[in-house]
């Protein structure tokens, strides 16, 4: 099982010029393996919010590379890293990005559609990531009728809807209290130990480092301590 996903190789991200550049992340190497869940933790500011828009090629770094399966997606040109994003991996975002006009199942079925997925199975899927996350019940409730935890819970169940590869998720528990938080880090468990996905989050929540297999600690942009979790 300890193959390789995701790898950055001496990657650093430098925001600005000059004397007003500033360095987010640097000498990062790092290795994640597929199946895995990865919480990576610090301070604000000290790079992980970065380091996961990196992973997810939603940036590219200053300098070094991130492979994905041993192929580098970081050099890509846009579109095709945007093709990548679609298909291989789920974000969820500390802002939800839901679509206020739609309902809950309709945010996550059209999300499938984002995806490529195949329409006549939409609806059994979104059903399900709803059922997931604890949300079906209120499926048909548009954002605005939804306190800020069940936002955050939709928007987890479009992230992971079409079981993508990798999920990496900013905070996906900060809105949450401690059981709903709990419950939806389960839902991560098992995608991860029965359906293969590999999980990589940024957390504070001492809960959830106790959950994952990994920790990855950052301080002022690089990684200070890595330790496992979990023996299983």
């Amino acid at each position: 099982m300890n193959q390789p996903l995701l790898k950055a190789v001496n990657v650093k991200k430098v925001f600005g010029r000059g004397d007003n550049s500033v360095t987010a992340v640097k000498n990062i190497n790092l290795t994640i393996n597929k199946g895995s869940m990865i919480a990576l933790k610090g301070r604000s500011g000290s790079g992980k919010t970065t380091l996961l828009n990196l992973l997810a090629a939603l940036d590219q770094p200053t300098e070094g590379e991130v492979f994905f399966n041993g192929q580098i997606i970081s050099k890509l040109p846009e579109k095709q890293r945007s093709h990548w994003r679609r298909t291989h991996l789920g974000l969820v975002f500390q802002a939800f990005g839901l679509i206020p006009l739609m309902s809950a199942y309709e945010n996550v079925e059209f999300g499938l559609r984002i995806a490529g997925n195949d329409s006549k199975l939409n609806r059994a899927q979104a059903e399900r990531a709803l059922e997931w996350v604890g949300m079906k019940a209120r499926m048909k409730h548009r954002p605005p009728e939804l306190s800020g935890g069940e936002q955050q819970r939709v928007a987890i169940a479009r992230a992971i809807a079409h079981q993508p590869v990798l999920l990496l998720a900013d905070e996906p528990t900060a809105e949450l209290d401690s059981r709903m938080g709990l419950q939806v880090i389960k839902v991560f468990r098992d995608l991860v130990e029965n359906h293969g996905m590999t999980v990589v989050m940024t957390t504070h929540d001492p809960g959830i480092m106790e959950i994952v297999d990994h920790v990855i600690a950052l301080e002022d942009g690089e990684i200070v301590t890595e330790s496992n979790q979990s023996n299983s």
